[in-house]
Protein backbone atom coordinates (compact mmCIF):
# COMPACT_ATOMS: atom_id res chain seq x y z
CA UNK A 1 0.00 0.00 0.00
CA UNK A 2 1.21 3.39 -1.04
CA UNK A 3 2.05 5.78 1.94
CA UNK A 4 2.51 9.48 1.48
CA UNK A 5 3.95 12.24 4.40
CA UNK A 6 2.55 15.27 4.17
CA UNK A 7 3.33 18.22 6.52
CA UNK A 8 0.42 20.28 7.52
CA UNK A 9 0.67 23.55 8.69
CA UNK A 10 -2.34 25.58 9.40
CA UNK A 11 -1.24 28.69 10.00
CA UNK A 12 -3.74 32.07 11.43
CA UNK A 13 -6.94 32.35 11.40
CA UNK A 14 -9.77 30.54 9.43
CA UNK A 15 -6.57 28.36 8.16
CA UNK A 16 -6.90 26.35 11.15
CA UNK A 17 -10.86 25.73 10.19
CA UNK A 18 -10.04 24.85 6.36
CA UNK A 19 -6.78 23.04 6.79
CA UNK A 20 -8.56 20.35 9.21
CA UNK A 21 -11.56 20.52 6.69
CA UNK A 22 -9.17 19.54 3.87
CA UNK A 23 -7.63 17.10 5.44
CA UNK A 24 -10.76 14.97 6.58
CA UNK A 25 -11.49 14.86 2.90
CA UNK A 26 -8.25 14.01 1.52
CA UNK A 27 -7.78 10.79 4.59
CA UNK A 28 -11.71 9.75 2.98
CA UNK A 29 -10.18 9.94 -0.96
CA UNK A 30 -7.40 7.89 0.88
CA UNK A 31 -8.75 5.47 2.13
CA UNK A 32 -11.50 4.38 -0.68
CA UNK A 33 -8.43 4.80 -3.12
CA UNK A 34 -6.24 2.42 -1.14
CA UNK A 35 -3.33 4.84 -0.15
CA UNK A 36 -2.45 6.06 2.86
CA UNK A 37 -1.71 9.68 3.96
CA UNK A 38 0.28 10.36 7.38
CA UNK A 39 0.26 13.73 8.25
CA UNK A 40 2.20 15.83 10.77
CA UNK A 41 1.16 19.47 11.97
CA UNK A 42 3.11 22.42 12.77
CA UNK A 43 2.27 25.17 14.68
CA UNK A 44 4.60 27.39 12.60
CA UNK A 45 2.10 31.29 12.38
CA UNK A 46 1.80 34.79 14.01
CA UNK A 47 1.65 32.96 16.86
CA UNK A 48 4.62 31.27 16.66
CA UNK A 49 6.25 34.78 15.82
CA UNK A 50 5.37 36.41 19.02
CA UNK A 51 6.48 33.74 21.36
CA UNK A 52 9.84 32.59 19.39
CA UNK A 53 10.57 35.86 17.05
CA UNK A 54 10.47 33.56 14.22
CA UNK A 55 7.90 31.74 11.63
CA UNK A 56 9.13 28.80 11.77
CA UNK A 57 12.36 27.23 13.64
CA UNK A 58 15.44 27.44 11.83
CA UNK A 59 15.79 24.34 11.00
CA UNK A 60 12.32 24.21 9.30
CA UNK A 61 12.96 24.13 6.08
CA UNK A 62 15.24 20.83 6.49
CA UNK A 63 12.37 19.54 9.16
CA UNK A 64 9.75 19.94 5.37
CA UNK A 65 11.92 18.36 2.84
CA UNK A 66 11.57 15.05 4.52
CA UNK A 67 8.09 15.19 3.23
CA UNK A 68 6.32 14.34 -0.12
CA UNK A 69 4.36 17.34 0.20
CA UNK A 70 3.00 20.51 2.32
CA UNK A 71 -0.61 21.68 3.18
CA UNK A 72 -1.05 25.46 4.03
CA UNK A 73 -3.70 26.79 5.33
CA UNK A 74 -3.16 30.65 5.86
CA UNK A 75 -0.31 32.96 6.98
CA UNK A 76 -1.04 36.12 8.68
CA UNK A 77 -2.13 38.49 11.14
CA UNK A 78 -1.71 42.35 10.36
CA UNK A 79 -2.89 43.59 13.52
CA UNK A 80 -0.18 41.37 15.76
CA UNK A 81 2.80 40.82 12.85
CA UNK A 82 2.98 42.93 10.04
CA UNK A 83 2.47 41.18 6.67
CA UNK A 84 6.26 41.75 5.87
CA UNK A 85 7.33 39.79 8.56
CA UNK A 86 4.91 36.89 7.98
CA UNK A 87 5.23 36.14 4.44
CA UNK A 88 8.99 36.49 4.19
CA UNK A 89 9.57 34.69 7.32
CA UNK A 90 7.22 31.54 6.12
CA UNK A 91 5.84 31.36 2.66
CA UNK A 92 8.59 32.92 0.66
CA UNK A 93 11.38 31.05 2.12
CA UNK A 94 9.59 27.48 1.58
CA UNK A 95 8.66 28.74 -1.91
CA UNK A 96 12.38 29.93 -2.36
CA UNK A 97 14.28 27.28 -0.87
CA UNK A 98 12.27 24.23 -2.37
CA UNK A 99 12.30 26.14 -5.76
CA UNK A 100 8.82 25.88 -6.59
CA UNK A 101 9.00 28.25 -9.11
CA UNK A 102 5.25 27.40 -10.42
CA UNK A 103 2.92 28.52 -8.94
CA UNK A 104 -0.46 26.95 -10.37
CA UNK A 105 -3.93 28.58 -9.76
CA UNK A 106 -7.25 27.47 -11.92
CA UNK A 107 -10.37 29.80 -12.79
CA UNK A 108 -13.44 28.12 -13.65
CA UNK A 109 -16.73 28.37 -12.58
CA UNK A 110 -18.31 25.31 -10.25
CA UNK A 111 -21.74 23.71 -10.75
CA UNK A 112 -24.25 26.21 -8.43
CA UNK A 113 -21.78 28.83 -8.44
CA UNK A 114 -22.94 32.23 -9.53
CA UNK A 115 -20.03 34.32 -10.61
CA UNK A 116 -20.17 38.31 -11.26
CA UNK A 117 -19.90 38.00 -14.60
CA UNK A 118 -22.92 37.05 -17.34
CA UNK A 119 -19.50 34.71 -18.52
CA UNK A 120 -19.43 31.24 -17.36
CA UNK A 121 -17.78 28.93 -19.91
CA UNK A 122 -14.10 29.72 -18.72
CA UNK A 123 -11.20 27.70 -17.92
CA UNK A 124 -8.91 29.46 -17.10
CA UNK A 125 -5.03 28.21 -15.61
CA UNK A 126 -2.66 30.71 -14.58
CA UNK A 127 1.14 29.26 -14.05
CA UNK A 128 2.51 32.39 -12.41
CA UNK A 129 6.83 32.85 -11.67
CA UNK A 130 7.10 31.89 -7.49
CA UNK A 131 10.68 32.56 -7.44
CA UNK A 132 11.65 35.40 -8.34
CA UNK A 133 10.40 38.64 -10.50
CA UNK A 134 9.43 41.77 -8.70
CA UNK A 135 9.08 39.72 -5.01
CA UNK A 136 12.91 38.82 -4.81
CA UNK A 137 13.52 40.79 -2.02
CA UNK A 138 16.44 42.90 -3.48
CA UNK A 139 16.60 46.47 -2.26
CA UNK A 140 17.17 48.62 0.85
CA UNK A 141 16.02 51.78 2.55
CA UNK A 142 18.33 54.69 3.30
CA UNK A 143 18.21 57.64 5.73
CA UNK A 144 14.95 56.14 7.31
CA UNK A 145 12.47 58.70 9.02
CA UNK A 146 14.34 61.69 7.86
CA UNK A 147 13.01 63.90 4.80
CA UNK A 148 15.82 62.25 2.53
CA UNK A 149 14.69 58.78 2.86
CA UNK A 150 15.32 56.66 -0.44
CA UNK A 151 13.57 52.76 -0.56
CA UNK A 152 14.31 50.68 -3.28
CA UNK A 153 13.35 47.67 -4.58
CA UNK A 154 14.84 45.79 -7.57
CA UNK A 155 12.80 43.22 -9.71
CA UNK A 156 15.11 40.56 -10.61
CA UNK A 157 14.42 38.39 -13.98
CA UNK A 158 17.51 35.41 -14.51
CA UNK A 159 17.23 33.93 -18.06
CA UNK A 160 17.26 30.40 -16.15
CA UNK A 161 13.87 31.61 -14.30
CA UNK A 162 11.79 33.25 -16.64
CA UNK A 163 12.86 30.67 -19.56
CA UNK A 164 11.61 27.76 -17.40
CA UNK A 165 8.27 29.23 -16.26
CA UNK A 166 7.66 29.71 -19.81
CA UNK A 167 8.42 26.16 -20.55
CA UNK A 168 6.32 25.14 -17.79
CA UNK A 169 3.20 27.51 -19.41
CA UNK A 170 3.70 26.02 -23.10
CA UNK A 171 3.30 22.84 -21.75
CA UNK A 172 0.54 23.09 -19.90
CA UNK A 173 -0.60 24.51 -22.75
CA UNK A 174 0.11 21.60 -25.08
CA UNK A 175 -1.56 19.41 -22.84
CA UNK A 176 -5.05 21.66 -22.58
CA UNK A 177 -6.14 23.66 -25.28
CA UNK A 178 -2.95 24.92 -27.44
CA UNK A 179 -3.37 28.84 -25.87
CA UNK A 180 -0.69 30.37 -24.29
CA UNK A 181 -1.17 33.80 -23.31
CA UNK A 182 2.16 35.58 -22.03
CA UNK A 183 1.61 38.75 -19.73
CA UNK A 184 4.40 41.64 -20.46
CA UNK A 185 4.09 45.75 -19.98
CA UNK A 186 7.41 45.82 -22.50
CA UNK A 187 5.75 49.28 -23.41
CA UNK A 188 6.64 50.48 -20.10
CA UNK A 189 9.63 48.35 -18.55
CA UNK A 190 11.91 48.29 -21.73
CA UNK A 191 14.39 45.92 -19.71
CA UNK A 192 12.84 43.03 -17.85
CA UNK A 193 9.57 43.03 -19.80
CA UNK A 194 10.99 43.07 -22.73
CA UNK A 195 13.44 40.20 -22.08
CA UNK A 196 10.49 38.44 -21.16
CA UNK A 197 8.72 39.13 -24.89
CA UNK A 198 12.09 37.89 -26.07
CA UNK A 199 12.55 34.31 -24.38
CA UNK A 200 8.89 34.39 -24.68
CA UNK A 201 9.24 34.58 -28.74
CA UNK A 202 12.49 32.22 -28.75
CA UNK A 203 10.83 29.48 -26.94
CA UNK A 204 7.80 30.16 -29.03
CA UNK A 205 9.61 27.87 -31.91
CA UNK A 206 9.41 24.78 -29.87
CA UNK A 207 6.08 24.33 -29.55
CA UNK A 208 4.45 25.49 -32.82
CA UNK A 209 1.07 23.34 -31.94
CA UNK A 210 0.91 26.07 -29.57
CA UNK A 211 -0.80 29.30 -30.31
CA UNK A 212 1.01 32.40 -28.10
CA UNK A 213 -0.10 35.67 -27.72
CA UNK A 214 1.80 38.38 -25.28
CA UNK A 215 -1.06 40.73 -23.76
CA UNK A 216 0.18 43.91 -21.39
CA UNK A 217 -0.90 43.32 -18.40
CA UNK A 218 -3.19 45.66 -18.19
CA UNK A 219 -5.05 44.75 -21.42
CA UNK A 220 -5.57 41.12 -20.41
CA UNK A 221 -6.90 41.97 -16.95
CA UNK A 222 -9.71 43.64 -19.01
CA UNK A 223 -10.04 40.55 -20.55
CA UNK A 224 -10.27 38.63 -18.13
CA UNK A 225 -13.66 40.35 -17.13
CA UNK A 226 -14.50 41.48 -20.37
CA UNK A 227 -14.07 37.83 -22.45
CA UNK A 228 -12.56 34.95 -20.11
CA UNK A 229 -13.44 32.57 -22.16
CA UNK A 230 -10.99 33.54 -25.19
CA UNK A 231 -8.21 32.45 -22.33
CA UNK A 232 -6.17 29.30 -21.80
CA UNK A 233 -3.20 28.93 -20.03
CA UNK A 234 -1.73 32.55 -18.35
CA UNK A 235 1.73 32.66 -17.90
CA UNK A 236 2.49 35.87 -15.90
CA UNK A 237 5.73 37.14 -13.32
CA UNK A 238 5.33 37.03 -9.75
CA UNK A 239 3.84 40.25 -9.40
CA UNK A 240 1.36 40.10 -12.47
CA UNK A 241 0.63 36.77 -11.56
CA UNK A 242 -0.23 37.62 -8.13
CA UNK A 243 -2.86 40.47 -9.21
CA UNK A 244 -4.30 38.61 -11.97
CA UNK A 245 -5.20 35.55 -10.26
CA UNK A 246 -7.48 37.86 -7.65
CA UNK A 247 -9.01 38.69 -10.67
CA UNK A 248 -9.36 35.09 -11.20
CA UNK A 249 -10.60 34.27 -8.17
CA UNK A 250 -13.19 37.29 -8.23
CA UNK A 251 -14.91 35.64 -11.29
CA UNK A 252 -14.85 32.34 -10.18
CA UNK A 253 -16.95 33.25 -7.54
CA UNK A 254 -14.87 34.31 -4.63
CA UNK A 255 -11.54 33.79 -2.61
CA UNK A 256 -13.48 30.90 -0.80
CA UNK A 257 -12.96 28.42 -4.31
CA UNK A 258 -9.74 30.10 -5.08
CA UNK A 259 -7.00 26.69 -4.60
CA UNK A 260 -3.30 27.11 -5.55
CA UNK A 261 -0.22 24.47 -5.80
CA UNK A 262 3.37 25.97 -5.50
CA UNK A 263 5.33 23.19 -7.73
CA UNK A 264 8.74 22.38 -7.79
CA UNK A 265 8.58 20.25 -11.15
CA UNK A 266 11.23 18.47 -10.89
CA UNK A 267 10.11 16.92 -7.68
CA UNK A 268 13.78 17.48 -5.94
CA UNK A 269 11.68 18.74 -2.64
CA UNK A 270 8.08 18.87 -1.68
CA UNK A 271 5.42 21.10 -3.57
CA UNK A 272 3.13 23.47 -1.20
CA UNK A 273 -0.44 23.52 -1.54
CA UNK A 274 -2.78 26.06 -0.11
CA UNK A 275 -5.89 28.42 -0.64
CA UNK A 276 -5.61 31.81 -1.73
CA UNK A 277 -7.28 33.23 0.90
CA UNK A 278 -5.63 34.48 3.68
CA UNK A 279 -6.28 34.06 7.56
CA UNK A 280 -9.61 36.27 7.15
CA UNK A 281 -8.73 37.46 10.77
CA UNK A 282 -12.88 39.22 10.89
CA UNK A 283 -14.64 35.87 10.56
CA UNK A 284 -11.82 33.87 12.31
CA UNK A 285 -13.56 30.82 14.46
CA UNK A 286 -16.94 31.78 13.56
CA UNK A 287 -16.92 28.52 11.74
CA UNK A 288 -18.41 30.01 8.58
CA UNK A 289 -14.87 29.67 6.37
CA UNK A 290 -15.63 28.30 3.14
CA UNK A 291 -13.14 25.16 2.74
CA UNK A 292 -13.56 24.10 -0.79
CA UNK A 293 -10.02 26.34 -2.07
CA UNK A 294 -8.57 23.82 0.23
CA UNK A 295 -10.15 20.83 -1.28
CA UNK A 296 -9.70 22.17 -4.29
CA UNK A 297 -5.88 22.72 -3.33
CA UNK A 298 -5.68 19.48 -1.43
CA UNK A 299 -7.17 17.81 -4.75
CA UNK A 300 -4.48 19.18 -6.83
CA UNK A 301 -1.81 17.76 -4.24
CA UNK A 302 -2.84 14.12 -4.74
CA UNK A 303 -2.52 14.61 -8.41
CA UNK A 304 0.75 16.08 -8.29
CA UNK A 305 1.45 12.52 -6.19
CA UNK A 306 0.28 10.73 -8.79
CA UNK A 307 -2.94 9.82 -7.09
CA UNK A 308 -4.98 11.36 -10.40
CA UNK A 309 -8.06 8.76 -9.73
CA UNK A 310 -8.40 10.44 -6.18
CA UNK A 311 -8.18 13.93 -7.18
CA UNK A 312 -10.76 13.70 -9.31
CA UNK A 313 -12.99 12.08 -7.23
CA UNK A 314 -12.74 14.87 -5.06
CA UNK A 315 -13.17 17.67 -7.58
CA UNK A 316 -16.36 15.50 -8.30
CA UNK A 317 -17.62 15.47 -5.38
CA UNK A 318 -16.90 19.05 -5.12
CA UNK A 319 -18.85 19.90 -7.90
CA UNK A 320 -21.58 17.60 -6.07
CA UNK A 321 -21.64 19.61 -3.34
CA UNK A 322 -22.00 23.21 -5.21
CA UNK A 323 -24.68 21.88 -7.71
CA UNK A 324 -26.54 21.24 -4.49
CA UNK A 325 -26.51 24.86 -3.67
CA UNK A 326 -23.91 23.85 -0.40
CA UNK A 327 -20.89 26.14 -0.14
CA UNK A 328 -21.97 28.29 -3.03
CA UNK A 329 -22.81 31.81 -0.84
CA UNK A 330 -20.27 33.28 1.28
CA UNK A 331 -21.20 32.86 5.02
CA UNK A 332 -24.24 30.46 4.16
CA UNK A 333 -23.08 27.45 5.54
CA UNK A 334 -20.94 26.14 8.42
CA UNK A 335 -17.19 24.82 7.27
CA UNK A 336 -18.00 21.51 8.69
CA UNK A 337 -21.41 21.56 6.79
CA UNK A 338 -19.69 21.74 3.62
CA UNK A 339 -17.05 19.43 4.75
CA UNK A 340 -19.41 16.88 5.82
CA UNK A 341 -21.46 17.11 1.98
CA UNK A 342 -18.22 16.55 0.42
CA UNK A 343 -17.43 13.74 2.13
CA UNK A 344 -20.61 12.22 2.12
CA UNK A 345 -20.37 12.73 -1.81
CA UNK A 346 -16.89 10.80 -1.61
CA UNK A 347 -18.32 7.93 0.03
Amino acid sequence: MKSYSIALIPGDGIGRDVTAAGWSVLETAAKHAGFVLTGTEFPWSCTFFKETGRMMPQDGIETLRAFDAILLGAVGWPTEVPDSVSLHGLLLPIRKAFVQYANIRPHRLLPGVTGPLRAENFDILCIRENTEGEYSGAGGRVHQGTQDEVAVETSIFTRAGVERILRFGFEQARARRGKLASVTKSNAQKYSMVFWDEITNKLAEDYPDVAVTSYHVDALAARMIMAPESLDVVVASNLFGDILTDIGAAIQGGLGYAASANINPDRSAPSMFEPVHGSAPDIAHLGIANPIATIWSGAMMLDHLGETAAADRIMKAVEATTARGIGTIAGKDRTEAVTAAVVAALI
